[in-house]
């Protein structure tokens, strides 16, 4: 399976990480460049920045634009990839996973990481390798640092981000067409939620999105204020219907993570 690393030209501690973690799990991975703040065209960037349910950050919609560039080159293939964010640390098991997640066929999505909260997961699932499971994954909330996605679901990202853009994770996490799904135990984190995980061994990363443009913009106007919070009542309320539409058949719960599958002496 294709891999692609989204990363940006000045995180070459990055790149660097990751050319080791790969090595030690026998991958291959193709830089995808991540478009910087200063490549946006200050206009697009602008209009992108008031679809959301907030006011978007320049460098989250860098991010945004970013994955769109992976969503279009999986569109245009004709097979499922592996998208990464460049602090993406993967489990020694990541090969046979990505292997059988290869042969199926009927998913659009399926993230194979952790981020700290609560997932609404179908009850039931269906074994995937000898050590893992595949369950339908009704609501996440948060992530976008490492997912498989096939040609249908990327050019469903594709449509639902030219229709309104928002955070990454956030236009994955709402596009309730896509087929997704979450590998259990997780085969990924982030390296900033390691310590969360008793995870130990790797290098510490703060996140890229945290460290620029700190200070959310505000609303330009009362109205656009307006605009805003009914959007984010609308999300919110859209997420409720979701959760109650599936009581009974999900639950919200913790994803497992073993720690024991990362391997981090092999990539110091």
């Amino acid at each position: 399976m294709k891999i692609l690393v989204i990363n940006l030209d000045a995180a070459k501690e990055r790149l660097d990480f990751q050319n080791r973690q790969m090595a030690a799990l026998g991958l291959d991975f193709e830089r995808l460049t991540a478009i910087a703040v200063a490549d946006l065209d200050p206009s697009e960037a602008a209009r992108m920045a008031g679809e959301w349910e907030r006011p978007m950050r320049q460098v989250e919609v860098a991010c945004l634009m970013s994955h769109r560039a992976a969503w279009r080159r999986v569109a245009g293939a004709g097979a499922p990839a592996l998208i990464l964010e460049d602090d993406a640390i993967l489990c020694d098991r990541i090969g046979d996973v990505l292997t059988a997640l290869s042969d199926l066929e009927g998913l659009d999505h399926v993230t194979l990481e952790v981020c700290g909260r609560r997932k609404l997961l179908a009850n039931g699932s269906r074994q995937l390798t000898g050590h893992t499971t595949l369950t339908r994954l009704v609501q996440d909330r948060n992530g976008a640092g490492a997912y498989v996605l096939w040609p249908a679901g990327a050019r469903k990202l594709l449509d639902r981000s030219d229709r309104a853009a928002g955070l990454a994770d956030a236009v994955i996490n709402s596009a309730y067409e896509l087929a997704s799904y979450q590998v259990e135990p997780a085969c990924a984190l982030q390296l900033l939620l390691c310590d969360a995980y008793g995870v130990t061994g790797y290098p510490s990363s703060p996140s890229t999105i945290d460290q620029g443009d700190a200070d959310k913009p505000a609303p330009g106007s009362i109205a656009a204020a307006v605009r805003f919070k009914a959007r984010r009542l609308a999300a919110q309320a859209r997420i409720a219907w979701r959760q109650l539409s599936h009581i009974g058949r999900a639950r919200r719960r913790f994803v497992r993570l073993e720690r024991d599958w990362f391997r981090s002496q092999l990539i110091h």
